[in-house]
């Protein structure tokens, strides 16, 4: 069984938004186009309380800084994705009523989570990996935003976790900040993630 993992489609991700990543909306059409192709669709969602640790207006610093958190480096991001907001809803034209699940993350006021599967600290999970093994998926397709930090993360702890995984490029979009994107995909080719 395969399913498609959409990561991140949201408002504050697209052009316009509060981190939007370029051309975040070109994608849109593409994903909804494939998930007619996959036994489960799961979205994923970024979903901030406001004030989020991960905030640099929650420490008086310039977005895009870094600071040390007990879990690590923390990028310190723009406020973006607040839980009911504008800006955390899905892509108005992403076909968010055909998912199985959706996953929600980075609620923890305390700590951050760009992986669909553990928060930032890299033990407290998600659950998706349950529900995903529970149906007995093990073939994951990842598409979404942005491809250096959430696509990656995901990736490569789906692959860590024994899944295959396939990341389609041409339906995410990075970032890329300070090297970041080299870097996300050299980690996932070390992990196993195919990129197609």
């Amino acid at each position: 069984m395969k399913a498609l993992i959409v990561i991140d489609v949201q408002n504050d991700f697209c052009p316009g938004g509060a981190l939007a990543v370029p051309d975040g909306d070109q994608i849109v059409h593409g994903i909804n186009a494939m998930m007619s192709d996959f036994d489960a669709v799961v979205l994923t969602q970024d979903w901030h309380p406001a004030g989020h640790s991960s905030f640099a207006s929650s420490h008086d610093a310039a977005p895009m800084t870094t600071i040390e958190m007990p879990y690590g480096t923390q990028v310190l991001w723009p406020d973006h994705c607040i839980q009911g907001s504008s800006g955390g809803a899905f892509h108005v034209d992403l076909e968010s009523d055909r998912a199985d699940l959706i996953v929600r993350k980075g609620f923890n006021p305390a700590i951050d989570s760009y992986s669909a599967f553990f928060e930032n600290d890299k033990t407290t999970p998600t659950g998706l990996e349950g529900y995903l093994k529970t149906r007995g998926i093990d073939d994951l397709t990842m598409v979404g935003l942005a491809t250096d930090f959430c696509v990656n993360y995901s990736a490569v702890d789906a692959a860590n976790l024994g899944f295959n995984v396939t990341v389609r490029t041409d339906l995410c979009r990075a970032i890329d900040f300070a090297g970041s994107l080299d870097q996300a995909i050299e980690g996932m080719k070390q992990a196993g993630v195919k990129l197609v």
